[in-house]
């Protein structure tokens, strides 16, 4: 129960599948509060209504791009609570340019825009409004998800890899201006190759997936992991870690070559 007695904002809560549902859950499990939130358009494509009845949290729909929707979502989440929320989860991200399959070479600048809006600018105005209506208590978490594409060419992530390069920015510099503030931590989280509505959409996914379970010592670790990882820095345990962009990955990100991937690739040369 280290969560217990604490509130917390979860945006981008889809399916079973998705890793905002199950840090929901384990929040849940761990005895927070919750208040979930998602877009109109999601909350009727997805299930998260079901989710809301499983842990008896509120769903409020929200637009992540617009500042209006946000400081609703803030002021329903704080008349809900009758309080400032402790812990945070930005689970948001999309791009047209890889749901279309355009070629990065030829990415559409209107779809790269919007790429930007949703999976990175969204962070910076979630906190914004959070900050201007002293929505986070003293002390509190913030967790945003990103990707190794932040730092590493993947041909298939496309723009999304600008923009994750951009929310760990965020993550950077308002992690210092809310903690000087309020001793509000935000950081994020590299999770590996996971299986997910949102990361199977993305091209050569299974391949990708394949390559990351070889090459981890570790191999990838589930949604589930991340959920409970997450859990663990909403804590008052890691009240000292803020800015910081933590890979959670199984080792991936510190490999070069391993055994199992060099096998793979003796057969497929045997086989040529």
């Amino acid at each position: 129960m280290i969560l217990k007695n604490k509130k917390g904002l979860i945006l981008g809560a889809l399916d079973e599948n998705s890793i905002a549902w199950k840090v929901a859950e384990q929040a849940k499990k761990e005895g927070a509060e919750i208040v979930l939130s998602n877009t109109a358009m999601a909350i009727r494509m997805g299930n998260i209504d079901e989710l809301g009845k499983k842990i008896n949290s509120p769903v409020i729909a929200a637009d992540a791009t617009s500042v209006d929707e946000l400081n609703d979502l803030w002021k329903s989440t704080l008349n809900h609570f009758g309080s400032g929320v402790d812990f945070v989860l930005h689970s948001v991200g999309m791009s047209p340019n890889v749901r279309k399959r355009i070629p990065y070479q030829e990415l559409d600048y209107n779809f790269l825009n919007k790429t930007l809006d949703v999976s990175a600018i969204s962070l910076h105005k979630l906190l914004q409004t959070a900050w201007e209506l002293n929505a986070i208590n003293d002390e509190g978490s913030v967790i945003a998800l990103s990707y190794i594409a932040a730092q590493r060419t993947f041909s298939g992530y496309s723009d999304m890899a600008e923009a994750k390069a951009l929310l760990e920015s965020i993550v950077r510099s308002f992690g210092y201006h809310y903690g000087r503030k309020n001793k509000v931590r935000i950081n994020s989280i590299s999770q590996a190759p996971t299986n997910t509505t949102a990361g199977s959409s993305i091209e050569g996914f299974g391949d990708l997936y394949t390559f990351s379970e070889k090459l981890s010592p570790l191999g990838n670790p589930d949604a589930q992991a991340c959920a409970e990882y997450c859990i663990s820095l909403f804590s008052d345990m890691t009240r000292g870690v803020t800015m910081q962009n933590l890979f959670h990955d199984g080792g991936y990100s510190s490999m070069g070559m391993s055994e199992d991937l060099m096998q793979e690739i003796e057969k497929c040369l045997m086989k040529k």
